[in-house]
C-alpha cells in the first residue's frame, strides 16, 4: 500500500512538472536520489513507464504487455491483456490518447518501487475530451533480469478498476418525434402501447434452465436463441434478453422474477394512425443493420436501437430520432456508482411536418380502390397497379402521393402496435403478392409514357426550330417514311394540324414526322431536349427513393443492344414509346413547369421540422432549372394541353365536358402506353388546373389497363372535383 506521504510529494512534484518525460527529453525531477546501481536507478523506471504509456497511446498493447512485471504477465497472457484495453477504448468510442507525464519517484525506505505520476487525456466520439489527471503507474525492479517492470493491474486503466468496477456506457436514449400533415394531423407517432423489456444478470439467475425455457415461451423464441444472449455479456452484466408482449409480461412475469431474478423495463412502439394511407411516404423503423451497427454505438445508440429504415422515417431519420444523453461511468457490479468520467447531453428529437394534405390523400387513394373494385371484371383483373400524384406547381410540394395496392404500414416495425401475429400475416402476404405493394410505382416505377409524352416532344420540335408552332401536317391514318409504316390510333385520321392540333388530337402521325425530322437534323437532338425538361433524369426528390428512368439516345442504345440507332428509335421516342422509361414523378413535374412558366421545381415531402413553433428547417421552393423554351412554344403546347378537355376533337373532351371544372378550365394529355412485349397497355392522364393561375398539377398512371382517356383522364378529373370543390 502507498504511503500518504509518499503522495503528498508525489503531487508536489507533479505541480512542479512541465515537460513529458521521453527517453529523448530531460529526466523528470526525482524526490529520493540515491547512489544505485545503473539498472537501478531512477531513470531507468522513467524509462520504462515512459516505454509502457507511450504504447499505450498508440495502441501498442504487445509492447505493453512486454514491459510488465513477470508474475502479472504469466497471470494475464497478451489476449487477455489487450482485450482489456480494447474492450475501455470500444467502450469509451476512443479515437485518441494523450499522456503528459508530471513526476517520477520512490521511497527511499521501499528503493525498489517506483511511482510514476501522470495526466491522461481520452478523446472520444461520444464524450469529447475528457482528462483523468494525476493517474499513478507503479514500476518494481525485478531482480531476475535486473530492470524495471510495470506492477500492473486493471486499475492501470481507471483506478477503480482494481476494486472490481466497470466501465459502463449509459445512454438514455430520447423518444422518437411525431411526423404531422401540412396541418398537424398525426401520422407516426410513438404508441401508449408498451413493449415490455426483460432483463437479468446471469450470476444472479437461479434455475438458468428454467429461466431459459420460460424466456424463450414468453419471447416466441428458441431457447438456444436466450442463450447465445446470455453468454454475449460478463455475468455480471445487465442484460436485457428480451422484449415482450405486455400480455406475455402477465402471464410470465412471476415465473422470470423467481427463476431468473428479471426486472422489468419497457419501450414504446411506433404507431401510424392511419397505416394503410400513406406507408409508401413514411415508410417504417426498424432494428439497425449489422454493418451499420459501429456507427450507430459511436453515436451512443444501444446496438439494438429502432432506427428509420426506409421513407421519411430513413431520410428524416436523425432529426426525428435525436441524440441520446451519454454518459461514461464507473460502476460497481452491485450497481454503486464510483466515478463519472463524463456526460454528453441528450439533443432532442425533432418533428417533422409534411406537404401531404391527409384528407386529399385520402381521397386520391379511395378513388384509385373504387376503380379497381368498379373495373374488377375489365381491366382491374389484369392490372397489378396505379399511382397518382398531386403536386403545387408553385412551389413543388407535394400534396398527394399514392402507390397502389397499399399495405399497412404498422406490420413492418419491430413491435407492432397491430399485435405481432396480425404483422406476421400482414408480412407474409404483402411480401408475396405478385402486385409487388412495395413498389414505390410513383418515383420508382418506370413505365413507356405513350402519347403524355407529346408535351414534351411538341416543345422540343418547336423549340429546336425544326418546326414552328404553325407548322402543319396532314394527319392522315398512317405514316410511312424508307419502307416503314404506322398507323395512328384513329384510323380515319384527324386531317390538317398545326402543333397545338397535334396535341390535341394527339395524332401519332404528326408526331412520328417530328421524330423522324428531328432524328435527320441531329440523333442527339430529341433526347437532349426531353432530358432537359426533366425526364429519363432525377428530379431532385431527397425524401424518397427515385429512379431516374430512362431516355435513349445512340450511345445508349447501342451499349444496351450493339445495335445502331435509327430513325425508328426516334420515331417511337416521340410518342412516348421504345427508348423511353420516365416515373409518374417526372411526368408531374413535368406538367407543374408548363403550367407555371417553365421552372422545373425541386419536389418535396418535408414542409418542416423543428420543436414546437421553433423551426429548424423551413422549406423553401427551389427552381433547379428550366425548360428553357419560348413563350410563343410554352403558350402554343399549353392551349393545345387545355382543348384536349374542351374541344369537340379533344381526347378527353367527353370525360371533363359536365364536371364543375369547366368553370376553372383543366389542361391535360392522355395517354395510352403499349407495355412491350406484351399486348397491353398503360393508362395515362396529366393535366393541371386551373387554366389562368394553375394551382396543381395531377397525374395518374394505371398499368396495363388501357385507354388513358377512358381510365386515367377520369380519376384525375374525380381529383380535381375533389380538391377545387370537395366533391
Amino acid at each position: 500500500m502507498r504511503r500518504l506521504a509518499l503522495l503528498t510529494l508525489l503531487i508536489c512534484a507533479a505541480l512542479t512538472a512541465c515537460q513529458p518525460a521521453q527517453s529523448d527529453v530531460e529526466p523528470l525531477p526525482t524526490l529520493f536520489p540515491s547512489p544505485t546501481p545503473e539498472q537501478f536507478t531512477l531513470e531507468e523506471a522513467e524509462r520504462t513507464a515512459n516505454a509502457f504509456l507511450f504504447a499505450w497511446q498508440s495502441s501498442d498493447y504487445g509492447t505493453m504487455h512486454s514491459l510488465i512485471s513477470f508474475s502479472t504477465r504469466d497471470a494475464t497472457p497478451l489476449d487477455q491483456f489487450s482485450a482489456i484495453y480494447e474492450n475501455a477504448a470500444d467502450t469509451m468510442s476512443l479515437t485518441a490518447l494523450a499522456i503528459r507525464p508530471l513526476a517520477i519517484a520512490r521511497d527511499a525506505s521501499t528503493p525498489r518501487v517506483a511511482v510514476m505520476v501522470y495526466d491522461a487525456t481520452f478523446t472520444t466520439d461520444l464524450l469529447g475530451t475528457f482528462t483523468d489527471p494525476e493517474r499513478e503507474l507503479t514500476l518494481v525492479f525485478e531482480d531476475r533480469e535486473r530492470t524495471w517492470r510495470v506492477a500492473w493491474s486493471r486499475g492501470d486503466v481507471f483506478r477503480e478498476m482494481e476494486q472490481g468496477a466497470q466501465l459502463r456506457l449509459l445512454t438514455t436514449t430520447v423518444n422518437r418525434a411525431n411526423i404531422y400533415d401540412r396541418s398537424g394531423i398525426v401520422l407516426a407517432m410513438q404508441d401508449d402501447r408498451l413493449i415490455v423489456t426483460v432483463n437479468v444478470v446471469r450470476r444472479s439467475i437461479r434455475d438458468e434452465a428454467g429461466c431459459i425455457s420460460t424466456l424463450a415461451s414468453a419471447a416466441n423464441v428458441e431457447q438456444d436463441v436466450i442463450a447465445r444472449r446470455l453468454d454475449s455479456t460478463p455475468p455480471d452484466w445487465v442484460n436485457e434478453i428480451a422484449q415482450i408482449e405486455p400480455a406475455a409480461y402477465t402471464e410470465y412475469s412471476a415465473a422470470l422474477e423467481q427463476q431468473c431474478a428479471a426486472t422489468f423495463g419497457n419501450r414504446p412502439a411506433r404507431r401510424y394512425p392511419n397505416g394503410s394511407l400513406m406507408p409508401h411516404i413514411l415508410g417504417s423503423v426498424g432494428y439497425v443493420d449489422p454493418k451499420d451497427v459501429p456507427e450507430i454505438v459511436r453515436e451512443g445508440f444501444p446496438q439494438d436501437s429502432i432506427l428509420g429504415r426506409s421513407g421519411i422515417e430513413r431520410s428524416w431519420d436523425e432529426v426525428l430520432r435525436g441524440r441520446p444523453r451519454v454518459e461514461l461511468v464507473l460502476d460497481m457490479p452491485n450497481g454503486t456508482r464510483l466515478r463519472s468520467l463524463g456526460v454528453r447531453p441528450s439533443q432532442e428529437a425533432q418533428a417533422v411536418w409534411l406537404t401531404i394534405d391527409t384528407g386529399l390523400q385520402a381521397r386520391v387513394l379511395e378513388i384509385l380502390s373504387t376503380a379497381y373494385a368498379q373495373n374488377a371484371d375489365t381491366w382491374g383483373r389484369q392490372s397489378k397497379g396505379a399511382a397518382a400524384i398531386v403536386i403545387d406547381v408553385r412551389t413543388g410540394e407535394i400534396l398527394a402521393m399514392v402507390s397502389y395496392p397499399t399495405y399497412d404500414g404498422n406490420a413492418f416495425t419491430p413491435n407492432p402496435s397491430i399485435g405481432r401475429q396480425q404483422a406476421l400475416e400482414i408480412i407474409e402476404k404483402t411480401s408475396t403478392d405478385p402486385r409487388l405493394p412495395l413498389l414505390n410505382r410513383a418515383t420508382q416505377g418506370r413505365y413507356p409514357s405513350g402519347s403524355v409524352m407529346k408535351i414534351a416532344t411538341s416543345m422540343a420540335v418547336a423549340e429546336s426550330g425544326v418546326y414552328s408552332v404553325n407548322t402543319r401536317f396532314s394527319c392522315s391514318g398512317s405514316w410511312t417514311r424508307n419502307g416503314i409504316t404506322r398507323t395512328d390510333w384513329l384510323a380515319s385520321g384527324h386531317g390538317t394540324l398545326d402543333l397545338a392540333g397535334a396535341v390535341t388530337n394527339s395524332c401519332n402521325p404528326y408526331f412520328y414526322e417530328v421524330g423522324y425530322q428531328m432524328n435527320l437534323v441531329d440523333p442527339f437532338l430529341m433526347p437532349r431536349l426531353l432530358r432537359q425538361f426533366g425526364l429519363g433524369q432525377p428530379t431532385g426528390l431527397t425524401d424518397l427513393p427515385e429512379d431516374p428512368g430512362n431516355i435513349g439516345d445512340p450511345d445508349t442504345y447501342r451499349a444496351k443492344t450493339g445495335l445502331q440507332w435509327s430513325f425508328v428509335e426516334a420515331v417511337s421516342m416521340a410518342i412516348g414509346q421504345g427508348e423511353v422509361e420516365v416515373t409518374p414523378l417526372q411526368i408531374v413535374r413535368l406538367t407543374a413547369a408548363i403550367a407555371n412558366g417553365g421552372d422545373l421545381l425541386r419536389p418535396y415531402l418535408v414542409q418542416k421540422a423543428g420543436l414546437f413553433d421553433d423551426f429548424s428547417y423551413e422549406a423553401q421552393p427551389e427552381v433547379l432549372s428550366q425548360i428553357d423554351v419560348r413563350d410563343e412554344v410554352l403558350n402554343t403546347v399549353r392551349r393545345g394541353m387545355c382543348d384536349v378537355t374542351t374541344a369537340y376533337t379533344g381526347t378527353a373532351t367527353f370525360q371533363f365536358v359536365d364536371s364543375p371544372l369547366q368553370a376553372i378550365g383543366v389542361c391535360g394529355k392522355t395517354g395510352t402506353a403499349q407495355n412491350l412485349p406484351g399486348p397491353t397497355t398503360h393508362a395515362w392522364f396529366a393535366g393541371y388546373a386551373p387554366r389562368e393561375e394553375p394551382e396543381i398539377a395531377v397525374v395518374v398512371m394505371v398499368e396495363d389497363a388501357g385507354e388513358g382517356s377512358v381510365v386515367a383522364a377520369p380519376l384525375v378529373r374525380d381529383i380535381m372535383e375533389y380538391y377545387f370543390f370537395g366533391e
